[in-house]
């Protein structure tokens, strides 16, 4: 199956313009995106994992955004954490290709918080939260204990970048605690969050992947893990 064909036409028309073929971190990680599954994708730097994670999102989110955006459907709802300040900011810099190319595009806003986000910003994007939220654990901490979170009770997808920076250390240990308080914002009834980690390095994958996904009732939550690193 062509991985394209997961995608709306006008997706698959602006990346097939742009980037031709997908790379193998995006022919093997968009099924199981594309199927709800938290997913952790180890590939190496320059195969366009951070793309694998972004571009469903982005389709996702075009395809609801046909009506203009109002105060009353306004909603994070794609939350990407990077441990790295600059790595925020590139991220929020390489999305604006793909926003501008796909026309259904236009309607989805993006929004920035770190430590270096004006306190003027901070409180516009209190009352008109982005469709897609960029932050590192630290901010999210600091949104999590404030009034502020209810911004990101509608949040459906969580990107992780370079995750094996956030693997056995304090950092780490206090995101993937933000990730179920995350959690329990939902909406009662609501469906899980999808985890989404990406990692260039990151070995053994099998206990990265179980800090990604967490623990509900006892029982780690499932996460598939896509090694799409050099063939052999």
């Amino acid at each position: 199956m062509d991985p394209l064909s997961l995608f709306s036409a006008e997706s698959r028309a602006y990346f097939s313009a742009a980037f031709g073929a997908p790379t193998r971190a995006q022919a093997l990680g968009w099924p199981p995106i594309a199927r709800g599954e938290s997913t952790l994708i180890l590939a190496p730097t320059g195969s366009g994992k951070t793309l694998a994670a972004f571009f469903w999102a982005i389709d996702q989110l075009t395809r609801g955004a046909a009506r203009a955006r109002s105060p009353s459907h306004e909603a994070t709802r794609v939350l990407y954490i990077s441990p790295l300040k600059a790595l925020a900011v590139d991220v929020e810099r390489n999305l604006r290709a793909p926003l501008a190319g796909i026309p259904a595009a236009a309607n989805v806003t993006v929004g920035i918080r770190t430590g270096d986000t004006p306190a003027g910003e901070r409180a516009r994007m209190a009352k008109h939260p982005p469709d897609i939220l960029i932050t590192t654990p630290e901010s999210l901490y600091l949104l999590l204990t404030s009034d502020a979170r209810k911004i990101l009770a509608n949040v459906e997808t969580v990107v992780v970048d370079e995750i094996h920076q956030l693997v056995n250390n304090k950092r780490g240990a206090h995101l993937f605690l933000s990730l179920e308080r995350l959690e329990a914002l939902r909406p009662k009834g609501a469906k899980p969050l999808q985890r989404i980690g990406l990692s260039a390095t990151q070995k053994p994958l099998a206990e990265t992947a179980r800090l990604l996904g967490g623990y509900v009732d006892g029982a780690a939550r499932p996460v598939t893990v896509v090694d799409a690193g050099e063939q052999k």
